[in-house]
């Protein structure tokens, strides 16, 4: 049994900032980040890596989370990682909601969905599959696009979410001068897909 399973009203916490929002559908929106420490995905290309051993960081109670959320005017509360589904978030997410947050969730849909949440952005990885489960629930579909034959993985992706989710293609940032002409070019072929940079590094912004 994990350390959070035998305290569920506290979670490992890497890190905690007030932001903007940086990918996707609500990018440039404020938002408080919870980036929560623990993955068994393990990209290559992580830029967070010293989130994936959860033992390397403090447990820390629910409400103190919910707390530090609440000093901010924004109403948004992402919860990243890391693998954020790696813990049980029913409690986080609960008493998010009950003080007037909107529930976002980052994930990789390699793990059982838990928790409350109002938006759900999956983006798969190649090194765990992601659940057909969480994919047939997730808002909003976000690809990195890392290798050229991640264009025809993404579409396998998109085949898989309902008809209402959002898609995007996302370079990976050390790459993002080879992969953004290419982005663009199959965006203006295939319209059902949009472009998501990550704003915040170039603002430099958490």
């Amino acid at each position: 049994m994990n350390r959070v399973s035998e305290q569920l009203d506290m979670l490992p916490v890497m890190e905690q900032f007030y932001t903007l929002q940086g990918e996707g559908y609500y990018q440039g929106a404020a938002a408080f980040f919870i980036r929560l420490a623990g993955c068994d995905v393990g990209c290559v290309w992580c830029d967070v890596k010293e989130s994936w051993d959860a033992a390397k960081h403090p447990l820390v109670p629910v409400d103190h989370i919910v707390e530090a959320a609440a000093f901010h005017p924004g109403r948004i509360a992402v919860v990243t990682g890391g693998e954020p589904l790696l813990h049980p978030l029913n409690t986080l997410t609960h008493a998010l909601h009950a003080a007037g947050f909107r529930n976002h969730i980052e994930t990789s849909a390699s793990s059982p969905l838990s928790g409350e949440w109002d938006w759900i952005c999956v983006s798969p990885k190649k090194f765990k599959a992601p659940l057909p489960e969480v994919l047939a629930v997730a808002n909003e579909l976000k690809v990195v696009i890392y290798h050229p034959s991640d264009f025809a993985w993404a579409e396998q992706h998109a085949a898989q979410v309902n008809k209402s989710c959002k898609l995007y293609l996302q370079p990976e940032w050390s790459r993002a001068a080879v992969f953004v002409p290419q982005i663009v070019e199959y965006i203006q072929a295939h319209p059902q897909w949009e472009l998501s940079l990550q704003l915040h590094k170039y603002i430099n912004v958490p």
